[in-house]
């Protein structure tokens, strides 16, 4: 790890990411004092509390009250706010679900198809690839509403946790397997997702594709 020329806040908040990548601080671990941090790292406290706030902003910990700072955990709530980012074309609130349609193994990495639906209507066709190394043994039932986002069970089952993702999105015209899935009439357009999802690591461990039925939701995004 090349931290020489980081400022020190940064080389305290890159040894703590690591700790956090490699399991020595697990989801859901209560950080040591911040006094006992800055001793051990060698830093003050006014550095420490930056090093932790911009962790806190990479949404890797959380202020716990009583218990300072705590390693987050991924929950379906929380994930949705997070990464999932569609909403009705006329502003109205809508019951968000998702089922998986097959899981297969190509290569080097598991293929997974997943639909997303609201209020029980197939709006997002999406194929998902992993890597085999890291999601060994990956399993969940298929065709059947999933009782938690596919992050949490990321974090929950293969020890994955997901930080950040990158987007690009582009209009194309509904392929047939998509118009079938979406029950699109020929011809349809579409808006395509593509999303990178990267670890604590900052190594992809995530690559999906999105088809998104835009004619009554749109795909919102938040800009501060």
């Amino acid at each position: 790890m090349k931290l020489t020329n980081q400022p020190l806040y940064a080389k305290a908040e890159a040894v703590l990411r690591e700790r956090i990548a490699d399991g020595t601080w697990p989801p859901g671990m209560a950080l040591p004092a911040e006094p006992t941090l800055a001793e051990e790292l060698g830093v003050s406290q006014g550095t420490l509390r930056r090093a932790l706030a911009e962790l806190e902003r990479a949404n890797l910990i959380l202020k716990v009250h009583g218990k300072g700072s705590v390693v987050a955990v991924h929950t379906t709530e929380r994930a949705l706010f997070h990464f999932f980012r569609l909403r009705r074309a006329d502003g109205a609130k809508a019951q968000a679900s998702s089922m998986l349609t097959a899981i297969r193994t190509e290569g080097a990495e598991i293929v997974v198809e997943r639909l997303r639906l609201m209020d029980g209507q197939a709006v997002i066709r999406e194929r998902i690839a992993l890597p085999a190394e890291r999601f060994r043994g990956f399993d969940l039932p298929l065709n059947r509403e999933l009782e938690h986002e596919m992050y949490v069970h990321y974090q929950r089952a293969h020890g994955v946790t997901v930080a950040h993702a990158e987007e690009s999105m582009a209009a194309e015209i509904a392929d047939a397997e998509t118009a079938r899935v979406l029950r699109l009439p020929p011809g349809t357009p579409v808006l395509r997702i593509d999303r990178d999802a990267f670890d604590v690591a900052e190594q992809v461990v995530e690559r999906r594709t999105s088809w998104l039925d835009t004619r009554e939701y749109r795909y919102g995004i938040s800009l501060a």
